[in-house]
């Protein structure tokens, strides 16, 4: 498959994994039940963020594999940026009674600047080391 169609791909993942991260934050500062997120459009935004992390790790992977997962020394940063934001969407979403709104709110705080230094990274392309 052509790598152009595939980075493509992974592009509009990407931008669509920014657009639900911001639009799912509402949830965590309107109509909150308790220490639970509103419940409105929650499986709507589940689904678009499970479909767009899911599309960008199959494309980022199999943009890899076509490189031959030849890599620079910034990848390895991504990748554990890419974990934080993971974690941290999990921290905040996750329906736990014990989990604290302002705990899901640092949550998708450190999601969105893990994601934004992701974004960085991508655009500056550092050499470490």
């Amino acid at each position: 498959m052509n790598p152009t169609v595939i980075s493509t791909i992974h592009v509009v993942g990407i931008a669509l994994l920014f657009m639900v991260i911001v639009a799912r934050s509402t949830t965590l500062f309107k109509g909150t039940q308790g220490n639970q997120p509103n419940p409105s459009f929650r499986k709507l935004f589940v689904a678009i963020q499970h479909t767009s992390l899911t599309l960008v790790v199959i494309t980022g992977i199999t943009l890899l594999a076509m490189n031959n997962f030849q890599v620079e020394t910034w990848f390895y940063a991504k990748v554990v940026l890419f974990l934080v934001m993971l974690s941290s969407l999990m921290k905040a979403y996750k329906k736990d009674d014990a989990i604290l709104l302002i705990q899901r709110k640092a949550g998708w705080g450190i999601a969105l600047v893990a994601f934004i230094s992701i974004y960085g990274l991508v655009l500056l392309k550092p050499v470490f080391g």
